[in-house]
């Protein structure tokens, strides 16, 4: 997937770094979910129980996908704002895509 990012983009950390260890565990997680749903469905398990947990998983992501948005608007976002007009309209674009892709889902 193609970013528009920049190099000054990464001279500074992003917002979610002072919770990334909060991420990296709900992501490992999310991949035991995975796991999980694959096992059940080479196990054959009743088909609404892989739904269940489908949904469950999809509410994880999304938790995160919230958590992230949420960062970036606090950090990058208001960092750029701090900038400059054209810096900030740039990071609100971005913003705005992010949650077109998130609510198309």
């Amino acid at each position: 997937m193609a970013t528009d990012t920049t190099t000054a983009d990464h001279a500074h950390s992003h917002g979610y770094i002072t919770d990334k260890a909060k991420y990296l565990n709900r992501m490992s997680r999310i991949e035991g979910q995975a796991r999980g749903i694959t096992k059940m469905v080479d196990e054959e398990k009743y088909c609404i129980d892989i739904l269940t947990q489908i949904s469950a998983l999809t509410s994880a992501l999304q938790a995160v996908a919230v958590g992230l948005l949420d960062d970036h608007l606090k950090h990058c976002v208001l960092d750029a704002a701090r900038m400059d007009s054209a810096s900030a309209d740039a990071k609100i674009k971005e913003a705005t895509d992010a949650i077109t892709r998130l609510v198309r889902s």
